[in-house]
């Protein structure tokens, strides 16, 4: 995977490592190398520390171009760094289930942008103005969890001869597991980005779900803002 990708998965992992108590070793044991894992605890460092400067360049354990190697040529699983984060949002959320009827699942669905000035050769055409921001444009699912919004996935947007936001938000919400949709009633929150007539149809077909979205008059003049299917 791309380098993007990959601090994109560290970023969602420090989300647990932070607010949800993922197991820093586990991450350590997934790297194959202890050098591998030296740079992973540096990169870690940087981003838990919060204080604005988590360039490789501020690290005071290894040097900027070990963790450039890390990023950019070492060859460590994203994948299995997000089935062991998966897993443990799984395990919160069924900690969190109390007893009696069926219980509400809360997942969010967000466009976010991130904003970028100036020139990013390594991201190529991601790199798009939409909605007046120019950036990289990421639809992400948040999984609610007690009182924390955990990241579950995320899809870059890839401007209109791609999928939509709403195709991508629907391609996130299949990635939710049997052992959560068979279990509980999924209840997903969405802004106007997802809040369309094509979204609210979906959303009806699916099994013990619902759906809140903001609507525009702009997407559909006949609904006010927000509308429950």
């Amino acid at each position: 995977m791309n380098t993007p990708t990959k601090i994109a998965i560290l970023v969602l992992s420090l989300t647990l490592l932070a607010s949800a108590g993922l197991n820093f070793f586990t991450m350590m044991d997934l790297m194959p190398t202890r050098y591998q894992q030296k740079s992973l605890r540096a990169l870690l460092g940087l981003f838990l520390e919060a204080t604005g400067q988590s360039l490789p360049q501020h690290s005071q354990t290894v040097s900027p171009s070990a963790i450039s190697r890390f990023l950019n040529h070492y060859q460590w699983s994203v994948r299995a760094i997000i089935r062991v984060v998966r897993v443990e949002i799984i395990r919160q959320v069924k900690a969190e289930r109390g007893l009696g009827r069926r219980p509400i699942l809360t997942v969010i669905l967000d466009l976010t942008t991130l904003e970028k000035v100036g020139k990013f050769s390594g991201l190529g055409k991601l790199i798009r103005v939409y909605n007046g921001q120019r950036g990289l444009h990421l639809v992400v699912l948040y999984v609610q969890v007690g009182r924390s919004r955990i990241p579950w996935g995320f899809r870059v947007y890839r401007g209109k001869e791609e999928l939509s936001p709403i195709k991508l938000g629907q391609r996130l919400l299949k990635t939710l597991p049997k052992t959560l949709t068979a279990h509980y009633e999924i209840r997903i929150l969405g802004d106007s980005a997802f809040g369309s007539i094509e979204m609210l149809k979906w959303v009806k077909k699916q099994p013990r779900t619902s759906g809140i979205f903001g609507l525009t008059e702009r997407s559909h003049p006949k609904f006010s803002s927000p509308a429950r299917f």
